[in-house]
């Protein structure tokens, strides 16, 4: 069978074998050496949503067909795969070069990650057109349309969550999502600024955290290492409101309230601010209610993927408890089920 993702092939694989065939890019291949000097290749395969690495040992017959692969081939990979320990691992393994219809579906991932990425960028559009203040509609409305594909084939982060193409408008949708939810719980919020720095406050990682077109490998950047997102972020923002800030609109939004520069400043304060503390790499701390509000969105959101992927990913370690993954402190516990739900 040919599983639809990686993430498919991990959850049904497990102690006794299964046997398919995943979709996948090779994304790293090193050749390493065992402490007693055996060789071994490491080859990192990846779809849209995951990645795993295979050893491939010298003396298998499969390996010839593995060393003569590079970074960003596209492959389908053949075997029979187990989880134990050390994760997904396969054997009596064989690939083959994707069609390009097939690379272009591997690329873009399963239907449920399309359907829910195409779903969550329907949702930032939505809310971006529920602004009231036109000055903070219209910044966004220029970010999206120039921005847009960009945006959608970039990633949260490089590791902790939402590591992935399109990560980032999963992160963000949801950060708008909760922003909202807590703008409805405290009307005295200013809720157009809080959603527009909900939209911002990572758009920087479109240089940072950003996948080539045709590749899943999330490039180093000259910006994104010297500068970081959020000093990025504050240069795109100042950059497309002196785009949208014309002659006629300036005119036109003289008589608003507040006044443009102030909303100007207090939308670039969110984005500055948003890691909450200055050890975290904000340059500055939260000092409105709107940055605080958002800080908090951005975390909620970020622990919640933690907790999804340590619940989907990590071993267990009894009925009740997954090991720990990094970030997080300490190992998981299963959540308790809602009110009326039937035991298993």
């Amino acid at each position: 069978m040919i599983f639809g993702s990686i993430q498919q092939l991990t959850s049904e694989a497990g102690a006794a074998e299964v046997q398919g065939t995943v979709l996948v890019q090779v994304t790293k291949k090193l050749t390493k050496t065992t402490k007693t000097g055996k060789p071994y290749l490491e080859v990192e395969l990846a779809d849209a949503a995951g990645s795993f690495s295979l050893k491939i040992w010298d003396n298998s017959p499969w390996h010839p067909a593995f060393n003569a692969l590079q970074p960003n081939d596209a492959i389908a990979v053949t075997g029979n795969w187990v989880v134990n320990e050390y994760g997904l691992n396969g054997s009596a393994l064989d690939c083959r070069r994707l069609s390009p219809e097939e690379e272009e579906q591997m690329l873009a991932g399963s239907p449920e990650l399309c359907a829910r990425q195409k779903e969550e960028w329907e949702c930032i559009l939505a809310f971006v057109e529920s602004m009231a203040d036109p000055r903070l509609r219209t910044l966004c409305e220029i970010l999206t349309e120039k921005y847009g594909a960009r945006f959608r084939r970039s990633g949260a982060a490089r590791m902790n969550h939402h590591a992935r193409r399109g990560g980032l408008v999963e992160h963000v949708a949801s950060v708008m999502r909760v922003a909202n939810a807590l703008c409805g719980a405290y009307p005295t919020l200013n809720r157009d600024l809080v959603l527009a720095g909900a939209l911002l406050h990572d758009c920087g990682k479109m240089w940072e955290n950003v996948y080539e077109e045709h590749s899943l490998v999330m490039p180093y950047s000259l910006a994104g290492e010297l500068l970081g997102h959020i000093p990025v972020g504050i240069e795109l923002v100042n950059r497309l409101w002196g785009v949208m800030l014309t002659p006629e609109r300036r005119e036109a939004w003289k008589s608003l309230t507040p006044a443009t520069e102030q909303v100007r400043l207090h939308l670039l304060h969110l984005i500055a601010s948003h890691h909450g503390l200055l050890e975290y790499g904000s340059p500055v701390v939260p000092k409105t209610p709107e940055a605080f509000v958002l800080h908090h969105a951005d975390d909620i959101d970020a622990k919640m993927e933690m907790f999804r992927v340590v619940y989907t990913e990590s071993q267990p370690l009894s009925e009740h408890v997954v090991q720990r993954k990094f970030p997080l402190a300490s190992n998981a516990v299963i959540p308790l089920p809602s009110f009326g739900e039937v035991a298993e």
